[in-house]
């Protein structure tokens, strides 16, 4: 079941669910993978004995962000088809607004799933590729796109980072790679978070997605932009996993 929350309730779900599988785990550490560790971003893990690993593109707006943080264990940036992904190595795999800025996402996102233990959860946010907010960001020309950058984004946002959009960036995509995976959509969030949404011109920002939604009737909708899964591996050996 889809639902539409606020961000603090989003994030609270994820912490939740984070603590809800530490405890599973009967005090052992909590390994968690960041996929797309570029955006200042961090799990509440503060109820939790956890090692944090990170990887991302390699991207000079990325690199600086990623070397800044202090929740890092330890982190590579790269050609996240090709960076070293441990077998069965995490608990938790985070992929926090990766997917829509990618090409070939789902080879990336198997990679991540090879990493992932029997059980383990694989949470997601991502922009809607169908949502108005990511059909202007994905339209727009990207010398528009970096020239209008720090007129709409607010202070300290990473970017702008390439709007790529494949077909899995979406509700439907990804309830349909998890099916094909074995994979189980335990809860499904909507919320609006977009960069220009939230920045000085967040007005004109609004107002554009509203003229998106109109003009298509409906079929992109301003009423969010974000996504939020968690979607778990399932523990059994004769389902099918990567």
């Amino acid at each position: 079941m889809t639902e539409v929350r606020s961000v603090v309730d989003r994030d609270d779900l994820l912490s939740r669910r984070i603590r809800e599988h530490w405890t599973g785990l009967l005090g052992r550490r909590l390994d968690v993978l960041i996929a797309g560790c570029g955006r200042p971003d961090p799990l509440d893990l503060s109820q939790t004995q956890a090692r944090v690993v990170g990887i991302d593109e390699d991207h000079p707006a990325l690199r600086a962000c990623t070397s800044a943080r202090a929740d890092l264990s330890s982190w590579a940036l790269g050609d996240l088809r090709s960076v070293p992904v441990p077998p069965r190595a995490f608990d938790v795999v985070y992929v926090p607004f990766l997917l829509e800025r990618i090409e070939h996402p789902e080879l990336v996102l198997d990679r991540l799933l090879t990493g992932l233990r029997p059980g383990g959860l694989l949470l997601v946010r991502m922009r809607d590729r169908a949502s108005a907010y990511a059909t202007c960001e994905r339209l727009m020309p990207a010398k528009l796109r970096r020239a209008l950058w720090h007129r709409f984004a607010p202070p300290g946002a990473v970017g702008p980072l390439p709007a790529v959009y494949e077909q899995v960036a979406s509700r439907e995509g990804m309830h349909s790679f998890c099916l094909t995976r074995g994979l189980m959509v335990t809860e499904d969030v909507l919320a609006v978070s977009g960069p220009a949404l939230r920045g000085p011109l967040g007005k004109l920002a609004r107002a554009a997605c509203s003229v998106v939604e109109t003009l298509s009737r409906g079929r992109r909708p301003a009423s969010h932009d974000e996504i939020t899964m968690v979607i778990r591996k399932p523990q059994s050996h004769f389902a099918r996993l990567i």
